[in-house]
């Protein structure tokens, strides 16, 4: 759903949907009293009645709706199979004990599937609180909502913001972009589309693998069974069945990249990269090309354009709206909408699909900036509004406008741009232009269908508002300069577009000797360099058109410019240009990039031609007032600019200067660097866990600008890799990108290896890990005794309790397994595979997951709250030499505060005598002064989860489940790499402290409805 306004994350800007984009409603405890907001607004009401959007008869209707609060909604996330198998619980558990619930003498409504979406995976509820606070199944259904949305398996999310992508139709191996991605609900669905299938299509490839060899693979479960007619249409088998596609979710401000990342990262995708950059001016991506060819850049299949809009759609779940509506919000947003959907289009692969959606209802946000972006982009002989009124049978909705009026900041409504023009003079315009307004008539072939746009409005299923237009790329396109009439055609023809396109840059060649030639004859200055400018010509400003590179490599205008503009004084008749000269906003890229490029292979280094944009801000600049904060951003404060010469651009940075960088920029991302297929440690790891060959070794990456692995290893796509090492160094601004697959760990003994499998990375690599690290579950008793117990021993025949994996858990070497839970038509079996990862200590075993998906799992497998119980915490008595598993038995543990293994045998017989490990670790904890709970923990087997926690009590786990959330989701999502020292010390008072955020800020997490927890 189009995003509100700014989005500095405060008032007005707050994403769409409060915090994290939750679906309708507000969570108890975080709602405030919106009962002293008067829901009357006279220009709100007078502007949309005078526009004619509703009948007369449906106007009382839809003004009731916009007034009453919004219905909860979530969606059933994951795989196609995993979701249906969560939505099977609910119905078959939770709705029958909510349909015999009774209020004030009537059945209660349960919750409903919406009837539109695909496979009715997702439900909306209108449940009085009252209602769900005083009855126990209403009670048991809200905390099984919270605990699944806790754990990434349902999204909260409105329901009308499910509709852009759907309707852009994506496919397993599509090139897919979301330019205005956070908070990222959206784009979890369009990761799910990028992924459709891939279970289904792995476990065929692994099939026949096992055929081959002769053996048999084991019953697929329901979840499995349920993907395979999709697989089986949506074929993408090109890499053993793995998903070749690719998401790129973009945002435009850091810390709600940051959010996303978090959002999307439960979904465990290898093929999604998070950016950071505007989406008006979002870079080409260059892709790798044989040397000495033209460059490639990435082109897309879709795109979505869910763009920041005034978000007045959204009123019944912004109450304030009501308050703060004014008709400048949306006069001041219609350039940058218009400018990244022409920017989308530009992107787009031929044949390609864009969808452009907001939650606003205003037409100078939605067909006029369709009407507008098509127009600069040639008419619809190159871009087509496609008809989607049959997608999505039993969806209501209204037809785009084809005619409206708009009303200026002073309330007054205007039905042409003439009128306005003539009335006030071209000087006192303000925001108004003429692209605002209808397209004038034209012939019947040249006309937009806006009808074609699809707009939903509350009252017609009880939803918020919303407009939707799914856009088809024709053919190559060239963009009309923003400022020129919009009468104004464009005179280059379909092959001279394609002649550019194919046109090699001019010789590097010529620029490389004479930049040489130069510096050694002591020559600096290259102002009067011919070959410089054969190669980047200088060319006269046109009136604004930059392209989106220029764009987004030159600094926001000086102070008087941005006064102008908040002012309304961007008119397109009155232009005002500022800034260096501007190109044709379109194809090829830049050819300045492609010098820079080049440069930067035969010298030593690196910025050769780049143009050195460094600002400076202005002191004692004046406050923008707060009218006209509506689509400004935070950073965009008064800058001015410093001029450089062509010699000075030539000239290496400087150490001050990439020290300034670096501290302007306010942020520093580690970089992604590839490990080496025969790297050490990769041999070492596919040889622990018997991976099969035909598991790529050439996608691990780490963190760190060592390149070499310290604490994680990620696994990401190719498409993946090849962007992010093609694009290294040269501006792009990548968040995030992989899997995290290994996670370093204390080795207790020779034989075991230190990388664990990471829980997230588990689905994509369990397939190809050998029987050697494989233990087999099939009743359901003892996955619920693994759940609720935390390190069970195994030795003392204390492994005879863990019942059928009992011997194979006993006789298993030390580390990392993988426990396969197996489809059973036994009565105690599974219908479908589970997959988890399981850590086989000296001491005891355990499964690696965090409590939360601990509990998770109980209350949907086996409906069961009962306390976790912690094993380790019993462990006052030191071991005596038969808890020692027979396998491990000539293993003695070091007395370090680590609890690590001494590998020496010398050393182990110089420590003899000197008491147990266990003993002797509490010790060295009370003696730096830790608590002896925390001791107790780090004595014991540390309980490896996603993240290593502290062993406290549940009265403890309570008190601070807020700071470990905040910090958590700090310490985990920003810096993955940093070194935490061994896990047993990382379990001890780790996460103590404040978390604060630039300038100060204390970071506030929290969900509202549970949409998602650090």
């Amino acid at each position: 759903m189009g995003k509100r306004g700014n989005k500095n994350g405060r008032g007005r800007g707050r994403g769409r949907g409060g915090r994290g984009g939750g679906g309708g409603g507000s969570r108890d405890g975080w709602r405030t009293n919106w009962t002293a907001i008067s829901k009357e607004h006279e220009k709100f009401e007078r502007y949309y009645n005078k526009l004619g959007i509703l009948e007369e008869g449906e106007k009382e209707q839809f003004w009731e709706a916009m007034r009453r609060e919004l219905p909860s909604s979530f969606r059933f996330a994951g795989s196609r199979g995993h979701a249906l198998a969560v939505q099977k619980h609910l119905i078959d558990h939770y709705i029958p004990q909510i349909t015999s619930v009774q209020w004030e003498g009537k059945n209660v409504d349960p919750p409903r599937p919406i009837e539109w979406y695909p496979e009715r995976l997702a439900w909306s509820m209108n449940t009085p609180k009252q209602v769900i606070r005083k009855f126990p199944p209403f009670s048991a259904f809200q905390k099984f909502l919270v605990s699944e949305t806790t754990v990434g398996n349902i999204t909260r999310q409105e329901v009308v913001s499910m509709i852009p992508p759907l309707l852009l139709d994506v496919k397993p191996g599509m090139k897919v972009l979301d330019m205005c991605a956070a908070p990222g609900s959206k784009t979890s669905q369009l990761i799910e589309m990028v992924h459709g299938g891939e279970e289904a299509r792995v476990r065929d490839i692994i099939r026949k693998i096992k055929t081959e060899e002769g053996r048999e693979l084991s019953p697929d479960g329901f979840e499995i069974e349920v993907e395979k007619s999709f697989a089986a249409q949506e074929g993408d088998w090109t890499d053993d069945g793995r998903s070749t596609g690719l998401l790129i979710a973009n945002d435009s401000d850091y810390r709600r990249a940051q959010m996303l990342v978090h959002q999307v990262k439960r979904l465990n995708s290898p093929n999604l990269l998070v950016m950071n950059h505007d989406a008006t001016m979002f870079p080409s991506i260059k892709l790798p090309t044989p040397p000495g060819a033209r460059g490639k850049y990435l082109k897309f299949d879709r795109i979505l354009a869910d763009v920041p809009c005034s978000g007045d759609g959204t009123v019944r779940k912004n109450p304030n709206i009501w308050k703060d509506w004014l008709p400048a919000n949306a006069l001041g947003l219609h350039t940058t909408q218009t400018r990244i959907l022409v920017r989308a289009l530009q992107m787009l692969k031929v044949k390609g699909r864009v969808v452009y959606s907001t939650c606003s209802l205003n037409p100078i946000e939605n067909e006029a900036v369709i009407a507008s972006a098509i127009e600069r982009c040639g008419g619809n002989t190159k871009v087509k509004i496609l008809d989607m009124s049959d997608a999505l049978p039993g969806l209501k909705r209204k037809p785009g406008l084809t005619d409206w009026k708009i009303m200026d900041r002073n309330g007054k409504i205007w039905d042409s741009y003439e009128d306005a023009r003539d009335e006030l003079g071209e000087d006192n315009l303000g925001r108004i232009s003429d692209t605002m307004f209808p397209p004038p008539p034209t012939s019947e072939d040249e006309r937009l269908p806006l009808e074609r746009c699809l707009r939903v409005y509350p009252h017609m299923q009880d939803t918020g508002g919303f407009f939707i237009t799914v856009l088809e790329k024709l053919t190559e396109i060239r963009a009309r300069n923003e400022n020129a009439p919009r009468t104004e055609k464009s005179q280059i023809s379909d092959n001279a577009i394609k002649d550019e396109m194919s046109e090699r840059p001019a010789p590097i060649s010529d620029l490389v000797d004479e930049i040489k030639n130069r510096t050694e004859n002591g020559v600096k200055s290259y102002e009067t360099s011919e070959a410089l400018e054969a190669v980047a010509p200088i060319t006269e400003p046109d009136n604004g058109n930059y392209s989106a590179a220029v764009r987004q490599n030159t600094p926001p205008p000086a102070k008087r410019v941005l006064e102008e503009q908040l002012d309304g004084g961007s008119s397109p008749k009155k232009a005002r240009l500022h800034g260096t000269a501007e190109k044709i906003e379109h194809w090829p890229p830049p050819p300045a990039t492609l010098v820079d490029e080049r440069i930067r292979s035969s010298e030593p280094f690196d910025e050769v031609m780049e143009e050195d944009t460094t600002e400076i801000k202005e002191e004692n600049a004046p406050a923008i007032k707060e009218e006209d904060k509506t689509g400004a951003k935070e950073e965009d404060a008064p800058l001015i600019r410093q001029e450089t010469t062509a010699s000075d651009r030539c000239k290496p940075p400087t150490k001050e200067y990439s020290d300034y960088k670096k501290k302007s920029s306010g942020v520093h991302e580690e970089p992604f660097k590839y490990l080496n297929p025969e790297h050490v440690e990769l041999e070492r790891i596919f040889k622990f866990y018997t991976l099969s060959s035909r598991f790529p070794r050439d996608r691990f990456m780490v963190r760190n600008a060592t390149g070499e692995p310290v604490k994680s290893i990620y696994y990401t796509s190719v498409l993946s890799r090849e962007i992010l090492t093609e694009n290294e160094g040269k501006g792009l601004k990548f968040v995030h990108s992989g899997v995290k697959m290994f996670v370093k760990q204390d080795a207790q003994t020779p034989e075991m290896c230190p990388w664990r499998i990471q829980s997230e990375g588990l689905p994509i690599v369990e397939a190809w890990v050998g029987e050697e690290r494989i233990v087999r579950l099939y009743k359901r008793e003892t996955l619920r005794k693994l759940l609720v117990e935390m390190f069970p021993k195994v030795g003392n025949e204390s492994w005879k309790e863990l019942g059928e994996i009992g011997e194979r858990v006993r006789d298993i070497g030390g580390g990392c397994c993988v426990l396969r839970v197996e489809k059973s038509d036994a009565e105690d079996g599974f219908e479908q595979r589970i997959v988890l990862p399981l850590w086989r200590s000296v001491w005891s075993l355990n499964l690696m997951l965090p409590k939360d998906e601990r509990k998770a799992m109980l209350l949907r497998l086996f409906n069961d709250d009962t306390p976790l119980i912690d094993h380790s915490q019993n462990r006052n008595k030191p071991p005596t030499p038969r808890d020692i598993s027979p396998s491990l038995s000539d293993v003695s543990i070091d007395n370090d505060a680590e609890g690590g293994v001494l590998l020496d045998p010398a050393a182990r017989e110089a420590k003899a005598g000197e008491g147990t490990a266990e003993a002797q670790e509490v010790e060295a904890a009370k003696a730096a002064n830790i608590t002896a709970t925390a001791a107790d923990a780090m004595a014991a087997d540390v309980e490896m989860g996603d993240e290593p926690t502290n062993v406290v009590t549940e009265e403890q786990a309570m008190k601070n489940e807020g700071m470990l959330r905040a910090q958590r989701f700090h310490e985990r999502d920003k810096v993955d790499e940093t070194e935490l020292g061994q896990v047993g010390d990382a379990s001890v008072g780790r996460w103590v402290g404040e978390d604060k955020l630039d300038g100060g800020e204390e970071r506030k997490l929290g969900i509202e409805g549970g949409g998602f927890q650090g």
